[in-house]
């Protein structure tokens, strides 16, 4: 089973400002409404810690390898729910600079596994918000 959820916003800021603000994971405390820590080293193959918590739903703690690190372009991490095939969730971050001064960052995740289906409501909901939220206030940060 496979499911894929992707939200996109366009920020007034370059690719460059927003990465700075998304690879600080120490601020995520401080203005994050979904992904509320990240911690470890950024770069591919590093496994690091991380804590969502969406919407209305239970939080929880998590440690994905990061696939994908490439400079004020994307950022993608995989994740396991207790072990590989069950619940993976592919994580990815993007910029894609827009030529004209804005950028559109784009949030998505692939999931899949044996439980996605037993999610689905929850992903379509609370994780939808969740990136959402996200977004929003990175946005707002960024347009600072």
């Amino acid at each position: 089973m496979a499911k894929e959820i992707k939200t996109s916003i366009v920020i007034q800021a370059s690719p460059q400002k927003i990465w700075t603000i998304l690879t600080n994971t120490q601020a995520y405390p401080n203005w994050n409404p979904f992904i509320k820590s990240i911690e470890g080293n950024l770069a591919v193959g590093a496994k690091i810690k991380a804590r969502i918590e969406p919407p209305q739903a239970k939080g929880m703690n998590f440690t994905p390898t990061i696939l994908k690190f490439e400079t004020n372009k994307e950022f993608a991490w995989l994740g396991h729910l207790w072990f590989k095939g069950l619940f993976d969730g592919k994580h990815k971050f993007e910029l894609q600079d827009n030529g004209d001064g804005s950028t559109t960052f784009i949030q998505s995740e692939e999931f899949k596994g044996i439980l996605v289906p037993l999610f689905n409501k929850m992903l379509d909901n609370n994780t939808v918000k969740g990136f959402e939220l996200m977004n929003q206030k990175l946005k707002e940060l960024a347009e600072k």
